[in-house]
Protein backbone atom coordinates (compact mmCIF):
# COMPACT_ATOMS: atom_id res chain seq x y z
CA UNK A 1 0.00 0.00 0.00
CA UNK A 2 1.63 3.46 -1.16
CA UNK A 3 1.10 6.10 1.28
CA UNK A 4 -1.92 8.01 0.48
CA UNK A 5 -1.33 11.46 1.84
CA UNK A 6 1.92 12.63 -0.05
CA UNK A 7 3.73 11.58 -3.31
CA UNK A 8 3.16 10.25 -6.37
CA UNK A 9 1.09 7.14 -6.91
CA UNK A 10 0.70 4.97 -9.91
CA UNK A 11 -2.82 3.62 -9.12
CA UNK A 12 -4.33 5.43 -7.28
CA UNK A 13 -7.55 2.77 -8.22
CA UNK A 14 -5.14 -0.22 -6.83
CA UNK A 15 -4.40 1.44 -3.80
CA UNK A 16 -7.66 2.11 -2.46
CA UNK A 17 -8.44 -1.79 -2.91
CA UNK A 18 -9.85 -2.23 -6.52
CA UNK A 19 -8.48 -5.40 -8.07
CA UNK A 20 -6.78 -4.68 -11.77
CA UNK A 21 -8.48 -1.44 -12.26
CA UNK A 22 -8.96 0.09 -15.66
CA UNK A 23 -6.31 2.93 -16.53
CA UNK A 24 -7.32 6.32 -14.66
CA UNK A 25 -9.39 8.94 -16.34
CA UNK A 26 -10.15 12.25 -16.14
CA UNK A 27 -10.29 15.60 -18.17
CA UNK A 28 -7.73 18.16 -19.92
CA UNK A 29 -9.43 21.37 -19.95
CA UNK A 30 -7.82 23.37 -22.76
CA UNK A 31 -9.10 26.99 -21.91
CA UNK A 32 -7.89 28.47 -25.00
CA UNK A 33 -10.52 27.44 -26.86
CA UNK A 34 -13.17 27.68 -24.71
CA UNK A 35 -16.08 30.16 -26.13
CA UNK A 36 -18.26 30.58 -22.75
CA UNK A 37 -21.24 28.81 -24.32
CA UNK A 38 -22.12 26.68 -20.98
CA UNK A 39 -23.03 23.83 -22.75
CA UNK A 40 -21.04 22.13 -20.12
CA UNK A 41 -22.85 23.52 -17.37
CA UNK A 42 -26.24 22.90 -19.04
CA UNK A 43 -25.04 19.20 -19.84
CA UNK A 44 -24.29 18.64 -15.96
CA UNK A 45 -26.70 19.57 -14.84
CA UNK A 46 -29.21 17.77 -17.08
CA UNK A 47 -27.57 14.59 -16.76
CA UNK A 48 -27.08 14.42 -12.96
CA UNK A 49 -30.01 16.61 -11.79
CA UNK A 50 -28.41 19.50 -10.37
CA UNK A 51 -30.66 21.92 -9.26
CA UNK A 52 -30.61 25.08 -10.66
CA UNK A 53 -28.63 27.61 -8.99
CA UNK A 54 -30.32 31.16 -9.74
CA UNK A 55 -28.60 32.29 -12.92
CA UNK A 56 -28.15 35.94 -11.40
CA UNK A 57 -25.60 37.95 -13.33
CA UNK A 58 -22.99 39.24 -10.91
CA UNK A 59 -22.74 42.56 -12.06
CA UNK A 60 -18.70 42.16 -12.43
CA UNK A 61 -18.73 40.23 -15.71
CA UNK A 62 -20.92 38.03 -18.07
CA UNK A 63 -20.62 34.48 -15.21
CA UNK A 64 -24.04 34.02 -13.60
CA UNK A 65 -23.18 31.17 -11.52
CA UNK A 66 -19.75 32.77 -9.78
CA UNK A 67 -17.88 29.59 -8.46
CA UNK A 68 -18.31 25.69 -7.98
CA UNK A 69 -20.59 24.79 -5.57
CA UNK A 70 -23.44 22.29 -4.58
CA UNK A 71 -25.50 23.41 -6.95
CA UNK A 72 -22.94 23.99 -10.17
CA UNK A 73 -20.72 20.89 -10.59
CA UNK A 74 -19.30 23.15 -13.35
CA UNK A 75 -18.67 26.78 -13.71
CA UNK A 76 -17.34 28.14 -16.42
CA UNK A 77 -15.86 31.49 -15.48
CA UNK A 78 -15.83 34.88 -17.38
CA UNK A 79 -12.51 37.11 -17.03
CA UNK A 80 -11.88 40.84 -19.76
CA UNK A 81 -8.98 41.81 -19.76
CA UNK A 82 -6.83 44.57 -21.60
CA UNK A 83 -4.38 42.77 -23.52
CA UNK A 84 -4.60 40.89 -26.61
CA UNK A 85 -3.18 36.86 -27.06
CA UNK A 86 -0.13 36.28 -29.51
CA UNK A 87 -1.43 35.90 -32.72
CA UNK A 88 -5.03 36.77 -32.01
CA UNK A 89 -3.95 40.58 -32.62
CA UNK A 90 -3.79 40.23 -36.36
CA UNK A 91 -6.63 37.48 -36.28
CA UNK A 92 -5.32 34.94 -38.29
CA UNK A 93 -1.47 35.74 -38.33
CA UNK A 94 0.28 33.14 -39.82
CA UNK A 95 -1.98 30.84 -41.50
CA UNK A 96 -2.11 30.81 -45.41
CA UNK A 97 -4.07 33.27 -47.19
CA UNK A 98 -6.05 33.14 -50.48
CA UNK A 99 -5.96 35.30 -53.51
CA UNK A 100 -7.56 38.15 -52.01
CA UNK A 101 -5.40 37.96 -48.73
CA UNK A 102 -8.29 36.30 -46.71
CA UNK A 103 -7.18 33.53 -44.66
CA UNK A 104 -8.04 30.09 -46.23
CA UNK A 105 -10.49 29.16 -43.74
CA UNK A 106 -12.32 31.78 -44.86
CA UNK A 107 -11.90 31.58 -48.20
CA UNK A 108 -14.77 28.80 -49.30
CA UNK A 109 -17.42 32.15 -47.98
CA UNK A 110 -15.43 34.68 -49.89
CA UNK A 111 -17.31 34.54 -53.05
CA UNK A 112 -20.70 34.71 -51.18
CA UNK A 113 -19.49 37.51 -49.98
CA UNK A 114 -18.33 39.67 -52.68
CA UNK A 115 -21.41 38.79 -54.75
CA UNK A 116 -23.97 39.28 -52.17
CA UNK A 117 -25.85 42.84 -52.19
CA UNK A 118 -24.15 44.91 -49.85
CA UNK A 119 -27.26 46.98 -49.03
CA UNK A 120 -29.01 43.84 -47.34
CA UNK A 121 -31.40 46.51 -45.73
CA UNK A 122 -34.64 44.22 -46.04
CA UNK A 123 -32.52 41.19 -44.26
CA UNK A 124 -30.84 44.00 -41.34
CA UNK A 125 -27.31 43.14 -42.44
CA UNK A 126 -26.10 46.22 -43.74
CA UNK A 127 -22.43 46.69 -43.16
CA UNK A 128 -21.04 48.86 -40.33
CA UNK A 129 -19.68 52.42 -42.06
CA UNK A 130 -15.65 52.03 -42.40
CA UNK A 131 -16.06 47.95 -41.95
CA UNK A 132 -13.66 46.09 -44.67
CA UNK A 133 -14.56 43.04 -46.40
CA UNK A 134 -12.31 40.80 -43.74
CA UNK A 135 -14.52 42.21 -40.70
CA UNK A 136 -17.45 41.28 -42.65
CA UNK A 137 -16.63 37.80 -41.75
CA UNK A 138 -17.29 38.65 -38.40
CA UNK A 139 -13.43 37.15 -37.51
CA UNK A 140 -12.48 38.03 -33.82
CA UNK A 141 -9.64 39.94 -33.71
CA UNK A 142 -9.29 42.14 -36.92
CA UNK A 143 -8.22 46.03 -36.02
CA UNK A 144 -12.03 47.36 -36.73
CA UNK A 145 -12.40 51.08 -37.94
CA UNK A 146 -15.36 51.42 -36.03
CA UNK A 147 -18.29 53.67 -36.97
CA UNK A 148 -19.24 56.87 -34.55
CA UNK A 149 -19.83 55.00 -31.41
CA UNK A 150 -16.74 52.88 -31.48
CA UNK A 151 -19.00 49.73 -31.19
CA UNK A 152 -16.31 48.08 -33.87
CA UNK A 153 -12.98 49.53 -32.66
CA UNK A 154 -12.42 47.23 -29.54
CA UNK A 155 -9.69 45.22 -30.11
CA UNK A 156 -7.67 46.11 -26.97
CA UNK A 157 -9.10 43.09 -24.84
CA UNK A 158 -9.25 39.34 -24.44
CA UNK A 159 -11.51 37.09 -22.42
CA UNK A 160 -10.39 34.29 -20.81
CA UNK A 161 -13.04 31.54 -20.35
CA UNK A 162 -12.73 28.34 -18.79
CA UNK A 163 -14.76 25.29 -17.44
CA UNK A 164 -14.28 24.95 -14.08
CA UNK A 165 -14.66 21.66 -12.04
CA UNK A 166 -13.46 19.26 -8.93
CA UNK A 167 -10.34 18.25 -9.72
CA UNK A 168 -10.26 14.71 -8.50
CA UNK A 169 -6.73 14.76 -6.71
CA UNK A 170 -4.48 12.01 -6.48
CA UNK A 171 -4.27 12.81 -2.67
CA UNK A 172 -8.03 13.29 -2.04
CA UNK A 173 -8.16 15.87 1.04
CA UNK A 174 -12.46 15.49 0.81
CA UNK A 175 -11.78 11.59 1.17
CA UNK A 176 -8.84 11.44 3.68
CA UNK A 177 -10.82 13.46 5.90
CA UNK A 178 -14.83 12.08 5.59
CA UNK A 179 -15.69 9.95 8.78
CA UNK A 180 -18.48 7.74 7.60
CA UNK A 181 -17.13 6.61 4.29
CA UNK A 182 -19.45 8.80 2.31
CA UNK A 183 -16.45 9.37 -0.18
CA UNK A 184 -15.08 6.72 -2.34
CA UNK A 185 -12.31 6.56 -4.85
CA UNK A 186 -13.95 4.81 -7.82
CA UNK A 187 -12.13 1.91 -10.21
CA UNK A 188 -11.35 4.82 -12.71
CA UNK A 189 -9.82 6.71 -10.04
CA UNK A 190 -12.04 9.54 -9.57
CA UNK A 191 -13.72 10.42 -5.63
CA UNK A 192 -17.15 9.94 -5.49
CA UNK A 193 -19.69 10.97 -2.84
CA UNK A 194 -22.19 8.89 -2.00
CA UNK A 195 -25.54 10.55 -1.01
CA UNK A 196 -26.94 7.95 0.95
CA UNK A 197 -24.08 7.77 3.59
CA UNK A 198 -23.34 11.55 4.03
CA UNK A 199 -23.96 12.87 7.14
CA UNK A 200 -23.37 16.26 5.90
CA UNK A 201 -20.93 16.71 8.85
CA UNK A 202 -19.10 19.07 6.51
CA UNK A 203 -15.50 18.28 7.20
CA UNK A 204 -14.70 17.57 3.29
CA UNK A 205 -15.54 21.34 2.81
CA UNK A 206 -12.65 22.37 5.03
CA UNK A 207 -10.69 19.57 3.63
CA UNK A 208 -11.00 20.38 -0.16
CA UNK A 209 -7.89 22.79 -0.90
CA UNK A 210 -9.43 24.37 -4.21
CA UNK A 211 -12.94 25.05 -2.27
CA UNK A 212 -14.67 22.33 -4.61
CA UNK A 213 -17.12 20.42 -2.69
CA UNK A 214 -20.46 21.77 -0.92
CA UNK A 215 -23.21 21.52 0.91
CA UNK A 216 -26.35 21.38 -0.26
CA UNK A 217 -28.53 23.71 0.87
CA UNK A 218 -31.52 21.73 3.01
CA UNK A 219 -30.27 18.60 3.03
CA UNK A 220 -26.87 19.45 4.17
CA UNK A 221 -25.32 16.89 2.32
CA UNK A 222 -21.87 17.51 0.42
CA UNK A 223 -22.39 17.80 -3.49
CA UNK A 224 -19.79 17.89 -6.19
CA UNK A 225 -18.91 16.35 -9.75
CA UNK A 226 -18.78 12.82 -10.03
CA UNK A 227 -17.19 13.18 -13.59
CA UNK A 228 -20.40 11.09 -14.39
CA UNK A 229 -19.59 7.72 -12.71
CA UNK A 230 -22.66 5.94 -14.33
CA UNK A 231 -21.90 7.20 -17.22
CA UNK A 232 -18.56 5.98 -16.85
CA UNK A 233 -19.83 2.51 -15.45
CA UNK A 234 -21.61 2.20 -18.99
CA UNK A 235 -18.84 2.84 -21.21
CA UNK A 236 -20.38 6.59 -22.01
CA UNK A 237 -18.01 9.65 -21.69
CA UNK A 238 -19.19 12.21 -19.32
CA UNK A 239 -21.75 14.80 -20.35
CA UNK A 240 -19.63 17.96 -20.47
CA UNK A 241 -17.19 16.94 -22.45
CA UNK A 242 -20.09 15.37 -24.74
CA UNK A 243 -21.73 18.40 -25.42
CA UNK A 244 -18.60 20.60 -25.47
CA UNK A 245 -18.28 22.54 -29.43
CA UNK A 246 -15.06 22.96 -29.41
CA UNK A 247 -13.34 20.02 -27.36
CA UNK A 248 -12.14 22.75 -24.61
CA UNK A 249 -13.09 19.90 -22.37
CA UNK A 250 -11.37 16.81 -23.44
CA UNK A 251 -12.13 13.19 -21.55
CA UNK A 252 -9.80 10.34 -21.76
CA UNK A 253 -6.39 8.03 -19.90
CA UNK A 254 -5.00 10.75 -17.72
CA UNK A 255 -1.46 9.79 -19.36
CA UNK A 256 -2.51 10.06 -22.85
CA UNK A 257 -4.21 13.66 -21.94
CA UNK A 258 -0.72 14.62 -20.25
CA UNK A 259 1.00 13.75 -23.22
CA UNK A 260 -1.86 15.31 -25.70
CA UNK A 261 -1.82 18.43 -22.85
CA UNK A 262 2.34 19.10 -23.21
CA UNK A 263 2.08 19.10 -27.08
CA UNK A 264 -0.38 21.53 -27.15
CA UNK A 265 1.53 24.14 -24.96
CA UNK A 266 4.33 23.00 -27.15
CA UNK A 267 1.92 24.26 -30.11
CA UNK A 268 0.90 27.60 -28.34
CA UNK A 269 4.58 28.76 -27.52
CA UNK A 270 5.44 28.19 -31.49
CA UNK A 271 1.96 30.20 -31.98
CA UNK A 272 3.23 33.16 -29.83
CA UNK A 273 1.35 32.55 -26.42
CA UNK A 274 4.30 31.95 -24.27
CA UNK A 275 1.77 32.59 -21.23
CA UNK A 276 -0.06 29.36 -21.70
CA UNK A 277 0.60 26.57 -18.67
CA UNK A 278 -0.43 23.74 -17.85
CA UNK A 279 -1.98 23.77 -14.24
CA UNK A 280 -2.39 20.05 -12.05
CA UNK A 281 -0.43 18.06 -14.13
CA UNK A 282 2.37 17.36 -11.94
CA UNK A 283 2.13 14.25 -9.98
CA UNK A 284 4.76 15.97 -7.77
CA UNK A 285 3.07 19.17 -6.76
CA UNK A 286 0.66 19.32 -3.41
CA UNK A 287 -1.88 17.14 -4.22
CA UNK A 288 -0.36 14.33 -5.99
CA UNK A 289 -1.49 16.07 -9.53
CA UNK A 290 -5.30 16.31 -10.81
CA UNK A 291 -7.59 13.96 -12.26
CA UNK A 292 -8.96 17.15 -14.11
CA UNK A 293 -6.03 19.32 -15.07
CA UNK A 294 -6.30 22.84 -17.15
CA UNK A 295 -4.55 24.75 -19.72
CA UNK A 296 -4.10 28.51 -18.67
CA UNK A 297 -3.30 31.43 -20.34
CA UNK A 298 -2.19 33.61 -17.39
CA UNK A 299 -1.89 33.07 -14.17
CA UNK A 300 -3.86 30.55 -12.25
CA UNK A 301 -5.25 33.14 -9.48
CA UNK A 302 -6.68 34.99 -12.52
CA UNK A 303 -8.87 32.17 -12.69
CA UNK A 304 -9.59 31.97 -9.20
CA UNK A 305 -7.37 28.55 -9.14
CA UNK A 306 -4.83 28.57 -5.84
CA UNK A 307 -1.36 28.64 -6.99
CA UNK A 308 -0.40 25.83 -5.10
CA UNK A 309 -2.89 23.85 -3.35
CA UNK A 310 -1.66 21.28 -0.79
CA UNK A 311 -3.79 19.04 0.62
CA UNK A 312 -4.44 19.31 3.92
CA UNK A 313 -3.76 16.16 4.79
CA UNK A 314 -0.12 15.87 3.67
CA UNK A 315 1.65 16.65 6.70
CA UNK A 316 -0.84 14.33 8.99
CA UNK A 317 1.49 11.41 9.34
CA UNK A 318 4.32 13.51 10.23
CA UNK A 319 2.02 15.40 12.64
CA UNK A 320 0.95 12.12 14.04
CA UNK A 321 4.61 10.94 14.38
CA UNK A 322 5.61 14.33 16.66
CA UNK A 323 2.24 13.75 18.75
CA UNK A 324 2.98 10.57 19.84
CA UNK A 325 6.74 11.10 20.76
CA UNK A 326 5.30 14.23 22.61
CA UNK A 327 3.00 12.05 24.76
CA UNK A 328 6.09 9.34 25.03
CA UNK A 329 7.54 12.17 26.46
CA UNK A 330 5.19 13.25 28.52
CA UNK A 331 4.50 9.70 29.89
CA UNK A 332 8.00 9.29 30.57
CA UNK A 333 8.29 12.48 32.41
CA UNK A 334 4.95 11.22 34.65
CA UNK A 335 6.93 7.86 35.49
CA UNK A 336 9.87 9.88 36.47
CA UNK A 337 8.49 12.49 38.42
CA UNK A 338 6.42 9.30 40.30
CA UNK A 339 9.58 7.16 41.09
CA UNK A 340 10.92 9.95 42.54
CA UNK A 341 8.15 11.07 44.70
CA UNK A 342 8.24 7.49 46.05
CA UNK A 343 12.10 7.47 46.92
CA UNK A 344 11.69 10.42 49.45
Amino acid sequence: MSNRWSGPLHDVAADAGHVDPPPRVGFFTDTSVCIGCKACEVACKEWNAVPEDGLDLLGMSFDNTGALGADSWRHVAFVEQPRRLGHQETGFAGLPTGPSGIPETAVAVEPRLREAPRGGAELGTSPLPGRTEPQALGMPGFDRPGDATGAESRTDFRWLMASDVCKHCTHAGCLDVCPTGALFRTEFGTVVVQQDICNGCGYCVSGCPYGVIDRREGDGRAQKCTLCYDRLSGGLEPACAKACPTDSIQFGELDELRERAARRVEQLHELGVPEARLYGHDPNDGVGGDGAFFLLLDEPEVYGLPPNPVVPTRDAAAMWKRAGLAAAAFAVAGVAAFLGEGRR
